[in-house]
């Protein structure tokens, strides 16, 4: 029996005696606003924790039977709890490095662009590359960086920094020398080079032309890994973010493996493994633990919209003949997804352009013919730009649509100058997917937007663009409700992990992951949501954050 059946069982037998006041909890919450998550009992004020579990949840008369003389009390003063956080798509090792890199999230200008990479440059050890960066052209008026910007700072230190959505990177001249690109190097399929007038390379490379320079990155050391780890779970704990899918490829399971042995791990993570590599994870010893699990495979159908290496039905609106690319073709695709789901692993793919997300449901259908229904919950990370009849498709299906909120008040701002004013009707459809019986499970992406659930719930129910240019939303009727949001931050991203069993809602038997917030998010204005704070994260009963400001 595992921890959780255990503990309920010897509640059952408690309840039904006399000898009810002999079960003493760990620890009492009290005096709180408790959104549960669960249906059945969805505000509550107090909650009573026994080891890393909940005991008991309900009113205060209900719980305070459970207290005994070593008890802690935390009285919350009336604050608002939910369910902690499940980010359900991060770039872990991505993140950590990012904050330990040049920051270019938020660079407004060409001229920022440039002191901050030679600012950072400044600070490193000759032939220190420089990586992550995270940039955003739009927000200078949309002309793409070159090497000439930066190899004046630069020469001594081999440049490869990415644009936000992680399909395009710009390198310098050392870059480019260490990966022998020049005005002679051909073309690479489902990539492109770009270059100016004279052939020569401008540093921006898109989709798999950017593996010529990234393969020649030194791999991290396990200490630099490690390093960025506990930068990023610290960072993840402060947004209240109990538990992460991380779909990164950089090599971070065997550190995480190592930091849970240790008791190094303090944010609970689902791994996953490039889709095209089953193999590996069916000959390796899989991990299913409450602080690692590993066996979700990730694969790619196109890139993104912002470098326009998403794949469309039709042309780019601002490129004409441009539809995009695909970086796996169907077949291919659906080869993988078969061997993969034959071996029980969970498979969850990105697709961003309308002809991507139709392609990938067209191969998630097929599989379903062929292999029988089962309880895969596939997924697909992204559904950025959905076709009308593909948005119907993800919940006949029962696939789950993984998206990011924050993606849709960010490339708003831009996007229907990139695609037109029809396609954007049904561009981060959230509410339409709903509206088909989809099941929402949202993310970040960082480091491509912050990890911060609270802006991610602001974003997913104001829909108000980052430039301020769309103060009643940018395409409103996607607009969903609070609630709506709150659960596809918690219980929809443990079912999407096969962990709604034992998190994802605060409930008896189930993990004691939550966060005190300042302000209740059901009440408050929706434009002020991203004022509110998180105060504190609890992660299996245990403060693992608190913020400098603490409770008042």
């Amino acid at each position: 029996m595992t921890k959780s059946l255990v503990l309920i069982f010897f509640i059952f037998l408690g309840l039904n005696s006399c000898e009810t006041s002999k079960i003493e909890a760990d620890t009492l919450v009290i005096n709180a606003t408790i959104w549960t998550a669960n249906p059945a009992e969805i505000k509550v004020e107090a909650m009573a924790i026994s080891a890393d579990t909940i005991l008991a949840i309900g009113t205060f008369s209900e719980v305070k039977k459970f207290q005994g003389a070593t008890t802690e009390i935390i009285d919350v003063k009336g604050r608002f709890i939910t369910p902690g956080f499940i980010d359900s798509h991060v770039h872990l090792l991505m993140g950590g490095n990012a904050l330990l890199s040049v920051e270019l999230r938020d660079a407004s200008s060409k001229d920022e662009f440039i002191s901050r990479i030679a600012k950072h440059t400044a600070t490193l050890n000759p032939s220190d590359w420089i990586v992550e960066g995270n940039w955003d052209h739009t927000l200078w008026g949309g002309e793409l960086p070159s090497k000439e910007w930066i190899d004046e700072f630069t020469s001594d230190n081999p440049v490869a920094i990415y644009r936000m959505d992680g399909h395009m990177i710009l390198a310098n001249s050392a870059a480019l020398k260490i990966a022998g690109i020049d005005k002679f190097t051909p073309e690479v399929a489902n990539g492109e080079i770009v270059r100016h007038a004279n052939g020569e390379p401008t540093g921006i490379l898109k989709s798999e032309a950017m593996n010529l320079v990234l393969n020649k990155i030194p791999n991290l050391t396990s200490d630099q890994k490690k390093l960025a780890i506990q930068k990023a779970q610290d960072y993840l704990l402060s947004q209240g973010v109990t538990s992460i899918h991380d779909v990164d490829s950089l090599g971070g399971f065997p550190i995480l493996k190592k930091m849970l042995r240790a008791g190094d791990l303090k944010v609970r993570v689902y791994s996953a493994d490039p889709l095209h590599k089953f193999k590996t994870v069916v000959k390796e010893r899989r991990i299913d633990t409450n602080w690692l699990k590993n066996g979700l495979l990730k694969g790619f159908v196109d890139g993104s919209l912002g470098s326009h290496t998403a794949a469309f039905l039709e042309p780019y609106s601002d490129k004409e003949n441009d539809k995009g690319l695909f970086i796996t073709n169907p077949d291919e695709m659906y080869s993988w997804i078969v061997e993969a789901d034959k071996k029980n692993l969970q498979i969850t793919i990105h697709a961003i352009g309308d002809r991507a997300n139709q392609s990938l449901l067209n191969n998630y259908e097929q599989l379903i013919k062929e292999e029988g229904a089962a309880d895969r919950r596939l997924r697909v990370e992204h559904a950025q730009h959905l076709a009308k009849e593909d948005i119907k498709k993800i919940g006949k299906l029962g696939v789950i649509a993984s998206v990011q909120p924050y993606h849709a008040i960010d490339d708003g701002r831009w996007a229907e100058e990139v695609i037109g004013s029809e396609r954007i009707k049904t561009s981060y459809a959230f509410q339409s997917l709903l509206n088909n019986n989809a099941k929402l499970a949202f993310g970040s992406d960082w480091p491509v937007a912050p990890a911060s659930p609270l802006k991610g719930i602001y974003a997913a129910v104001t829909r108000k663009t980052t430039d301020s240019k769309n103060p009643y939303g940018w395409v409103p009727k996607q607009k969903i409700s609070v609630e709506d949001a709150l659960i596809a931050y918690t219980i929809n991203g443990a079912y999407a992990s096969f962990d709604d069993k034992a998190k994802g809602s605060l409930e008896v038997g189930k993990l004691a992951d939550f966060i005190v917030l300042s302000g209740n998010l059901l009440e408050v204005d929706s434009n002020k949501i991203s004022d509110i704070q998180v105060l504190s994260t609890y992660i299996g009963g245990l403060k693992v954050y608190e913020n400098p400001k603490t409770l008042e």
